[in-house]
């Protein structure tokens, strides 16, 4: 089955107004250049509205980097799904590395913030990935089987269509370390095989797995050789128009 590719930019708590604008408006114009592949830019929160309005008339796609699994409340600091929606976002991160271990979310949070992305009518990119003891000690696949097994839980076949999984080792994200093209092939073999066996082979011939951690615009497109990557989740790389637009026009081989 042929995946449409999603490179999505994770912009993280960078940039001010003017830049994010500014950023958004550059992005747009080489996603412009780009056929055959979906783009998106999850900002800070408080730059939604106005990064809205700089992509108008464009394809690429706003996203939120977080949300809160309940409705509204006495949840000082939090955003909600329904807030996201209305401000036109289209996707929600969920399980990022650095929610995990920066601000403590756990499977079950995640879970709790899947769930309730879905059910919003937003679409979630799941993240999933090991931490270097972990790859170093053969745990890989069982990491990413326990938070996916864990992430999905309540999320049926039907679902599956809204929910973009991100594999991103944690050591490689944000330290100039990207696991070779076999390495995350492999990886991304087994995720795409327990969709096939806690789902359906349909379901895992559908799902989009992104590749995240110090992908950059030089090793990109021996990455998106692989056959079972189908794009990138980007972080520094993705602050920068050249480079992500580089990244967003990939050479296909």
């Amino acid at each position: 089955m042929a995946r449409t590719p999603l490179m999505a930019g994770n912009w993280k708590m960078n940039t001010d107004l003017d830049e994010a604008v500014a950023l958004a408006k550059a992005v747009s114009a080489e996603a412009d250049k780009a056929s055959g592949v979906d783009v998106a830019v999850c900002v800070p929160s408080p730059f939604l509205i106005p990064v809205k309005e700089a992509l108008a008339g464009g394809k690429v796609g706003l996203g939120a980097q977080d949300c809160h699994w309940e409705d509204a409340g006495a949840f000082t600091g939090a955003i909600s799904t329904s807030m996201i929606k209305s401000v036109g976002s289209d996707y929600v991160l969920a399980g990022h590395s650095e929610r995990r271990a920066v601000f403590g979310d756990s499977d079950a949070d995640v879970n709790k913030k899947v769930l309730k992305i879905l059910a919003g009518g937003l679409k979630a990119i799941l993240c999933i990935g090991e931490l270097k003891e972990e790859r170093e000690s053969g745990e890989t696949f069982n990491v990413c089987a326990t938070q996916l097994s864990e992430g999905l839980a309540g999320v049926d076949a039907a679902m599956m269509k809204d929910i973009v999984i991100a594999y991103e080792p944690v050591w490689a994200i944000g330290t100039g370390l990207t696991a070779t093209p076999e390495v995350a092939q492999e990886t991304h073999a087994y995720i795409r095989s327990w969709f096939v066996e806690n789902y359906s082979q349909e379901v895992a011939d559908a799902v989009v797995i992104q590749y995240g951690g110090s992908v950059n615009d030089n090793n990109v497109d021996d990455l998106m050789a692989c056959a079972d990557i189908d794009g990138a989740l980007v972080g520094g790389a993705s602050l920068k128009a050249d480079s992500f637009g580089r990244i967003v026009n990939y050479v296909k081989k």
